[in-house]
């Protein structure tokens, strides 16, 4: 074969391979530097939570860095717009929670598209919330508290992390499903939120279990029920909310792991595996459960389906409730 014949057959070759094995070769190095991690609202919440529980031991699976940075506003939608516009290489990733699916259906126009803007890797957690309120609101149940309110419609308070955040839409379950009128305060995040409650600036707020329990635990707040349709065995002696007076009440809060739209199928795929791996170990396990966080560890498939689930579900929600966020 003469050269010029040998060159024109590797030309002709390369081109014949499928794109998605060239991807797969460039995964052979990933990551090869330090790997962002945007989490869209401030420290102290679920997402922070899970997120620092999740990326130390993806460090160690991976070899590099998966750094941390809080890029919080917006109820989340500052941090995901960014996510969205990054480079699809892998080295830009995202955790969010359920204002992710919630929020187009709140603002008026968003710059991105939870459902198509991004490529879903996998579902990791999902927990309940757990209703507390201050020790100086005399009330000891769920029952209490909705007697409470009705007696005294628009003046109890509970705290938000945001328009459309998780604690927003758990406390306006409890409005809508109750038909009280508790009024929502907006904090720019959940420990901030959090942190109001415990001051005794706002009375009531439904928030992370393995945010809020070990406040509950030191008399700083008192817990009334936990959002979900079971007691959960990390805290068997929370009583649900539907059981201490609001039937038919639940709310569970879910993170998950995203990467920019684009993203190489081969980069997501080693993503979803390692996090599957890491997260099966019985340390991580424990250290889960001990937060009160159910292990999940999904498909890229799986956790796509759960967003359109999620999506459509919040979606009539907010639009029975009438909520807006300005």
């Amino acid at each position: 074969m003469s050269e010029l014949k040998r060159i024109v057959s590797v030309v002709f070759f390369a081109a014949a391979v499928p794109a998605a094995q060239f991807a797969a070769a460039q995964t052979d190095v990933y990551p090869h530097k330090p790997v962002r991690v945007v989490l869209p609202f401030p420290p102290g919440g679920s997402v922070d939570t899970v997120a620092r529980l999740v990326m130390p031991r993806l460090s160690e699976s991976l070899g590099q860095q998966f750094v941390i940075e809080n890029r919080s506003g917006a109820s989340g939608n500052i941090g995901s717009e960014y996510v969205a516009r990054a480079a699809p290489d892998g080295y830009t990733l995202m955790v969010n929670t359920v204002p992710l699916v919630a929020n187009p259906w709140l603002y008026g126009k968003l710059p991105f598209d939870p459902l198509t803007d991004f490529a879903p890797i996998s579902l990791l957690s999902s927990s309940p919330s757990v209703l507390v309120v201050h020790p100086s609101l005399p009330v000891h149940s769920v029952r209490e508290l909705l007697e409470l309110a009705r007696s005294k419609p628009g003046v109890l308070n509970f705290a938000s992390a945001g328009p459309g955040t998780n604690p927003h839409i758990a406390g306006e379950l409890i409005n809508y499903l109750g038909k009280v009128d508790i009024v929502a305060i907006h904090y720019k995040g959940g420990g901030p939120a959090l942190m109001s409650t415990i001051a005794g600036d706002t009375e009531i707020i439904v928030s992370g279990v393995s945010e809020a329990t070990p406040f509950a635990a030191s008399g700083k707040l008192r817990a009334l029920g936990i959002t979900s349709p079971a007691r959960s065995p990390a805290f068997p002696d929370i009583p649900t909310i539907a059981e201490s007076g609001l039937p038919g009440y639940e709310f569970m809060t879910w993170h998950g792991l995203l990467a920019p739209k684009g993203t190489p199928g081969a980069i997501v795929a080693v993503l979803a595996d390692r996090v599957k791996k890491t997260m099966a170990a019985p340390e991580q396990v424990k250290l889960f459960q001990k937060n009160g966080l159910d292990i999940v560890a999904s498909t890229p498939e799986e956790f796509a389906a759960h967003l359109r689930k999620e999506y459509a579900k919040w979606g009539r929600v907010i639009k029975e409730r009438g909520m807006r966020a300005e």
